[in-house]
């Protein structure tokens, strides 16, 4: 399989995870989120139709579904969840009640739309489609598309979620493990900008957690795997969000714990970390895409993974390196970089 861009995008390499293949021997597949400003709704739909040949039907007022596409629908929507609740209502025009729930309604679409994006939310593409994404980017930016940094409360991410080769403890614990690992690392590369750092969506995770997880004996079975997890990160914003794949894994597990109605079961990976540059020329999937496989191809390689998972410990425990913010430096000399 060869990942590429048949649209015309940035011409950057999508680099290769080393599983490329579900446990059911199908290609693994990756949805991607985009969050941004600049283009209306219908704009925005138009172009992403455009782009891949879909059809457009509204959902209400603040959402639009496209179909046509053999992975699923495109969805493009203002994300807001109460007001698209709203959207879907009808109101009666003629009463008092009526004008007094669209007036409400009016101000609540005025007052988000210069702070709430809209965004546009794909299906599960094969990682062979992924340079698709890269081309519909540029058409986005080419269109007017405005990212995190074009204002200062642009709070807009750009979130993907791949598909976990394996729902086995073993594989999802390496995966942990390696994102721990390399999760300061992801920090500094994705540059977070000042309106997501200040916002709750991407926490770190908590130090005594990393501790348990990075540990040489730390091999959990599913349900200590995930009530390890709950007990410390009972919520959606972290880098890393797990939800989804425990929810999809153990439903009744998860929800004595969160209620949340925001998480949906999906056996897939959920990285909330990178922001959305779109309306940089030089911006593109392909730079939190690449960093990602670095947390694969360690969570893939077991003596590699248990060196590293060892040698951030030992930072963790020395307080002069950490002031000094030593470990990345670490990690590109030793443990990254290896196919």
């Amino acid at each position: 399989m060869k990942m590429h861009d048949a649209r015309g995008g940035t011409g950057n390499p999508l680099k290769q995870p080393p599983w490329l293949e579900s446990a059911e021997g199908k290609m693994r597949r990756v949805g991607v989120e985009l969050e941004m400003s600049g283009l209306g709704l219908d704009v925005l739909a138009g172009c992403v139709a455009g782009f891949f040949g879909l059809e457009i039907r509204s959902r209400g007022r603040y959402e639009r579904v496209l179909e046509g596409d053999p992975a699923g629908e495109w969805i493009v929507e203002l994300d807001y969840d109460l007001l698209k609740r709203l959207g879907r209502e009808t109101h009666a025009d003629d009463t008092l009640e009526g004008e007094l729930a669209q007036a409400a309604e009016g101000a609540l679409a005025w007052a988000a739309e210069a702070i709430v994006p809209v965004e546009v939310v794909g299906p599960p593409l094969p990682l062979e489609r992924l340079g698709e994404v890269e081309g519909l980017i540029v058409r986005l930016r080419e269109a007017g598309a405005k990212g995190t940094s074009d204002s200062l409360v642009n709070a807009f991410g750009m979130q993907f979620n791949p598909e976990v080769p394996a729902t086995d403890p073993d594989t999802i614990a390496a995966y942990l493990k390696a994102f721990l690992c390399l999760s300061d690392w992801l920090v500094e590369r994705a540059d977070i900008n000042f309106a997501r750092r200040v916002t709750s969506y991407v926490d770190p995770f908590p130090p005594d957690y990393i501790r348990k997880v990075i540990g040489p004996d730390y091999r959990p079975d599913l349900s200590v795997l995930i009530d390890d997890y709950l007990a410390e990160n009972p919520t959606r914003n972290r880098m890393l969000d797990m939800l989804p794949l425990f929810l999809f894994l153990d439903e009744e597990r998860v929800r004595k714990v969160t209620q949340d109605p925001l998480v949906k079961a999906r056996p897939t990976f959920h990285y909330r970390l990178p922001d959305c540059e779109i309306h940089k020329p030089d911006w593109g999937l392909y730079l939190a895409w690449n960093d990602w496989v670095e947390v694969e191809r360690l969570a893939a390689d077991p003596a590699r993974l248990t060196g590293c998972c060892a040698a951030y410990r030992t930072f963790l425990d020395r307080p002069i390196e950490r002031l000094l913010d030593a470990w990345k430096d670490t990690l590109e000399a030793e443990w990254l970089g290896r196919p």
